[in-house]
């Protein structure tokens, strides 16, 4: 079938080639249709519970991830040429489109009370125009009677301010999102040149959008390196300017149409998807030089171009395609999990993978019957008197030190198992960023002047229609004070922002901004203010604006309020920690017949995300091992060669969970992502070695010695050049600025390298065992 199948390419070499590149004109096309999704989270399945909180809570009281904040620490802000400067940024920034709102000290509000109305009047503290350093300080004396604004605007202690801009959800989902957040970026670099402060920028859409850009950017960069270098290391092997460029055609075309799919399947570009081109390169680059390796060798032996072309496909295609069936195995199995993003990502890597076969298939032989054959300049790879001396070397180990090859292993296995345990999975949200970068020394400037910025929500649920109004809703309000106060003790948690404290800010005006009558108010003191709490119709104003204020924490059915929290990024291992304290406190403070409360918010979905994406690559690695078994099985019909090429994928995906142990590397999507690209690597080795056996086994009468010895000699030297320009280009990840990067370059390298040695040593050395023992 395989003969048929290459003189049918060869045959209508035409008109495969030209539809080839109509197909990939026109996904070029498709190419350029395709967004970048700007979505969080989307690692939840929709039905996942958390998801549902969250979902729910963003229904009742809009998005809790739009809040970018600016700080400073200096002893000089309320200087009044500097306060007018930060007073500039302020204005500056609420002007930035998109950009819905600023709270910071100079808009900072007080309440009035207002005993004629009988309302409580929000006034500025400080005026539009500060006339002198006196009337400026004099404000600042009023800021200071207030303690609601106190670890939330400012930290007295240490002289620093907190500036929160509140920008639209809906633009942080779209690509606006880069030009709002470089638009505020310009103007805190204005001030701080102006003034002479030292800015500090965090918050998740700040985090997000710099740090998605940032890495979309490196993986294109790293990305046309990796192709670079791998051209420059063909071309050292192949000695051919001709072979070199198409193999990178073969891969460039594998390229445009994994883009193009997206296009097709109306998928968007996610940080998992933007890593199936560099996966196209890792598949395609092997396929390449194996073919090529044939075709020079069977050339070599009959010196006629074509006949070699046909023994090329009829030999290497079925290796080939059982290479991408297993490769493609490996990512498709994404694609049976409840995660959209994983979901997108398995659809596209496995497909892409599967059409990098078709690609090879018909490109390689086509344009090799136009080109002239190798000369012998080309084919001088062949006789590479290092690699030859290193295989001859290998068959020595194979033959005549088993027992060291199984001894070496059982250490290193052993080895690798005590460093699994020290094992842990954990992430933070700027967890790749070296700790250098300013997004991570800004995230800690917020952890240690306000506990941090990421944000935490706490919805308590009256279990009744307006169950939180009118004097019902104190009881209420003061078990919440005690929940506020517990996460106010926290190390890692901000005082909390709620009703109550609304209700404080609102007792310390009615006493004539006396602050130690800033407690929550008794049924006394609700009885007296209950008409300044109450919204009033008159000619000027359609309602009290302190009702206002407090429906951002009270839903329209008043049965729910939210208590919002800012936390530090404390990783998903303490994280777990800290909400099962929250919540067996709540449950402590709230009867559960009467309340229920709710722990969710950015911080939980990140929780929930980074689990659920992990867990989904741990599983799919199983089943990938359980359906390339099933593969192998199939395409050997042996269950003792079936064992004999399992050990040698598992042990370098034990050591490289043993490396990671050791190294103190954590368990994230990030890393367990090497599994996964290793495994199709490794898997890909073991293939190629176990289909040349089996066709060198008949040749050989069966003698398994002789088999073994052929076999590291014709599949070596292609082993060998494709680990090479593999590891050489995953070591360019290495040079990444982000941790995650850098991690899967070095990393997968080494597993490759691995894989690589017990392919060649330890496969062999167990086809020698299962051969005794069979006869």
């Amino acid at each position: 079938m395989w003969k048929r199948l290459a003189n049918l390419v060869i045959k209508y070499r035409l008109g495969l080639l030209i539809l080839l590149a109509a197909i990939t004109g026109l996904m070029g096309y498709f190419t350029t249709k395709v967004k970048l999704s700007y979505e969080f989270a989307r690692a939840i399945p929709i039905d996942n519970p958390k998801y549902k909180e969250y979902v729910s809570f963003q229904q009742k009281f809009g998005d809790d991830g739009n809040m970018l904040v600016v700080g400073i620490q200096t002893d000089k802000l309320f200087q009044l040429d500097v306060f007018n400067a930060y007073k500039t940024l302020h204005n500056e920034l609420k002007s930035i489109k998109n950009v819905e709102g600023v709270l910071d000290v100079p808009s900072a509000i007080n309440l009035q009370k207002d005993s004629a109305t009988e309302k409580l009047n929000p006034v500025k503290i400080f005026a539009d125009t500060i006339a002198s350093q006196a009337e400026l300080d004099s404000d600042k004396a009023v800021l200071y009677n207030l303690p609601f604004y106190k670890s939330l605007l400012y930290n007295p202690e240490a002289n620093s301010y907190l500036m929160a801009v509140r920008i639209n959800k809906d633009s942080l989902n779209s690509p606006k999102r880069t030009k709002i957040v470089a638009n505020i970026v310009d103007a805190v670099n204005r001030f701080q040149q102006k003034a002479n402060i030292e800015t500090h920028l965090s918050g998740l859409p700040l985090i997000r959008t710099i740090v998605a850009d940032r890495i979309q950017k490196e993986m294109k960069i790293f990305l046309i390196g990796f192709i670079l270098f791998s051209a420059l290391i063909l071309l050292l092997f192949f000695r051919s300017f001709s072979t070199m460029l198409l193999s990178l055609f073969v891969v460039l075309f594998g390229v445009i149409w994994s883009v193009g799919l997206l296009y097709i399947f109306g998928y968007k570009i996610t940080l998992l998807t933007a890593l199936t081109p560099s996966l196209i390169v890792v598949i395609g680059i092997p396929n390449c030089i194996y073919f090529i390796n044939k075709y020079h060798t069977s050339y070599l032996q009959s010196g006629d171009k074509i006949q070699s072309l046909v023994d090329m496909v009829s030999k290497m295609g079925v290796v080939t395609l059982f290479c991408n069936i297993t490769a493609a195995i490996g990512f498709a199995v994404f694609a049976f999990t409840k995660s959209a993003l994983l979901q997108e990502f398995g659809v596209i890597a496995g497909i892409s993978i599967m059409l990098v076969f078709v690609i090879s298939f018909i490109l390689l032989p086509a344009v090799l019957s136009y080109l002239p054959p190798p000369k012998a300049a080309q084919t001088k790879y062949l006789n590479n008197k290092l690699i030859t001396a290193l295989l001859i070397k290998i068959e020595g180990w194979v033959f005549g030190h088993k027992t060291i090859v199984y001894a070496v292993t059982v250490i290193l296995l052993v080895f690798s198992t005590m460093g699994i345990v020290r094992l842990k999975s954990e992430g933070y949200i700027v967890d790749d960023l070296p700790k250098s970068d300013k997004i991570y020394t800004d995230l800690k400037f917020f952890e240690k002047n306000f506990k941090g910025v990421m944000p935490l929500e706490i919805v308590v649920d009256s279990k009744k229609r307006n169950g939180l109004a009118g004097m019902r809703a104190l009881k209420a309000f003061e078990k919440i004070d005690l929940l506020s106060q517990y996460i106010a003790a926290q190390p890692e948690m901000n005082r909390p922002l709620d009703v109550g404290e609304g209700l404080k800010f609102a007792k310390q005006a009615y006493y004539e901004g006396d602050s130690t009558h800033y407690i929550l108010p008794n049924s006394f003191d609700m009885a007296l203010m209950a008409d300044y709490l109450t919204a009033k119709k008159d000619s000027n104003k359609a309602a009290n604006n302190f009702t206002k204020m407090l429906s951002a924490f009270i839903d329209t059915s008043k049965e729910y309020t939210r208590v919002s929290v800012n936390m530090a990024d404390v990783g998903t291992e303490r994280l777990p920690q800290i909400l099962k304290g929250i919540q067996d406190t709540a449950n402590k403070i709230f009867d559960t017949t009467q309340y229920n409360v709710q722990l969710t918010g950015t911080s939980i979905t990140f929780l929930e995300g980074s689990s659920f994406i992990i867990k989904g690559l741990k599983q799919s690695i199983f089943w990938a091992f359980v359906l390339i078994a099933i593969c192998m099985l199939y395409l050997f019909r042996s269950v003792r060669i079936l064992i004999c090429s399992l050990i040698p994928n598992l042990v370098p995906l034990i050591i490289t969970a043993g490396i990671m142990g050791w190294a103190g590397i954590a368990l994230k999507p990030s890393t367990v992502l090497v599994f996964s690209v290793a495994l199709g690597i490794a898997i890909d080795i073991t293939i190629r070695f176990l289909v040349n056996y089996k066709q060198e086994l008949p040749a050989h009468n069966n003698d398994v010695y002789a088999t073994v010895g052929t076999s590291i000699k014709n599949t070596g030297l292609s082993i060998v050049y494709t680990a090479l320009v593999l590891i050489a280009g995953f070591s360019i990840f290495c040079f990444s600025s982000f941790g995650g990067t850098q991690t899967l370059g070095w990393l997968t390298s080494v597993t490759l390298l691995v894989a690589t040695l017990t392919n060649l040593i330890l496969l062999p050395v167990l086809l020698l065992l299962v051969s005794k023992k069979k006869g």
